[in-house]
C-alpha cells in the first residue's frame, strides 16, 4: 500500500531528487494494533532532518493524518515515510521553488524468530567504515551506501547484525541498529556527533536509563570496550531490543539491564498501541 503526496499511487517521477541524488530523509515506523508507534517522535526527527538539509518541512498534521490513514486496520506492520526535495532538473543546484515529495508505504512486519529477543543474536564487526560528517550526524538521510556495503560483507545466516566503526576506529552503531553495552552496572552507548543515526528507540532507552536511575555514559568507544562488556544489545524501531549473545568469538549473558529495558519498552509499546 502506498500514498504518494496523499494519493493512492506509487509511480515516482524519475526527475525526483530523492531518486537522482538521495536528496531526502526517511522514517521507518513500527505499526501495532493499527497505530504507528511513537509517531510524534519519528515526525519530530524528520522535521529536524528537513531543517538540517534545508528542505521545506511538510505540514506535521498532514503527515500524521496520512500515517494514521495508511496504518489503520494493520495488526502488525512497518510504515515507511520518505520525504525528498521533490522534482528538479539535472545538477546539484536546488530548484528555485522546492515542492517536497512525500511517500508513505506499508509493509508486512518481518517475521524474526522469538529467540532473537529471548536468547540473543550473533553479531560481527564490519570492515566498512562510516565517514565522519558532523553536519549529517544523527539524521536519517536517504544515502545509506555505507550500510549497504557493510551489510554485503557477510551472507552467513547465523549472523544477524554487523557493528560499524568510523574512520577513527570508534564504534558507532550496527548496520540497522543502535548499540548499547553495560559494564559494572553502567549503560554505555556511542556518542553520535560525527556520524550515525540517532534512533528513536535509542532516545527512549536513554530516557529509561535516566528515569530508572541507571548510570549512563555517552562517549567514544573502541572495539575492546565492547568486547569487555558484561551485556550488549542493539535496538531499532522494528526489531525492538535484541540482546547480543556472541560478538565475534566473545560470548555474553543476557543480563538484568537488558531484560529490564526490554520489559520497559514492551510496556511503552503497549501504551502506544492502546493494548
Amino acid at each position: 500500500m502506498f500514498l504518494l503526496n496523499g494519493e493512492s499511487r506509487h509511480c515516482v517521477d524519475v526527475s525526483d531528487r530523492g531518486f537522482q541524488y538521495g536528496d531526502g530523509l526517511f522514517e521507518t515506523i513500527a505499526v501495532c494494533n493499527g497505530r504507528p508507534l511513537f509517531l510524534q517522535r519519528h515526525l519530530n526527527r524528520l522535521l529536524t532532518g528537513c531543517r538540517r538539509l534545508l528542505i521545506p518541512p511538510p505540514d506535521l498534521s498532514l503527515l500524521e493524518s496520512e500515517a494514521r490513514q495508511l496504518s489503520a486496520g494493520a495488526d502488525r506492520a512497518v510504515l515507511k515515510l520518505i520525504v525528498t526535495r521533490g522534482i528538479g532538473g539535472r545538477g546539484y543546484r536546488q530548484p528555485d521553488q522546492i515542492v517536497p515529495t512525500r511517500l508513505f508505504s506499508l509493509h508486512p512486519s518481518p517475521n524474526y524468530p522469538d529467540s532473537y529477543q529471548t536468547d540473543g543474536i550473533v553479531a560481527r564487526f564490519c570492515e566498512w567504515r562510516l565517514a565522519i560528517n558532523p553536519g549529517l550526524a544523527g539524521i536519517k538521510h536517504m544515502n545509506r551506501l555505507e550500510q549497504v556495503l557493510a551489510r554485503a560483507e557477510w551472507r552467513d545466516e547465523s549472523v544477524q547484525e554487523g557493528l560499524m566503526f568510523d574512520s577513527n576506529d570508534c564504534i558507532v552503531e550496527g548496520t540497522m541498529s543502535n548499540l548499547f553495552f553495560a559494564k559494572a552496572g553502567i549503560l554505555h552507548t556511542p556518542l553520535l556527533v560525527n556520524c550515525g543515526i540517532e534512533g528513536i528507540l535509542r532516545q527512549i532507552v536513554i530516557e529509561f536509563a535516566i528515569r530508572y536511575g541507571l548510570g549512563l555514559a555517552e562517549n567514544h568507544f573502541n572495539k575492546q570496550d565492547v568486547l569487555e562488556a558484561d551485556e550488549v544489545f542493539v535496538t531499532n524501531s522494528v526489531i525492538g531490543v535484541w540482546p547480543v549473545k556472541q560478538l565475534e568469538n566473545q560470548c555474553f549473558d543476557v543480563g538484568r539491564i537488558t531484560r529490564d529495558i526490554q520489559q520497559w519498552y514492551a510496556g511503552a509499546c503497549e501504551e502506544e498501541a492502546n493494548l
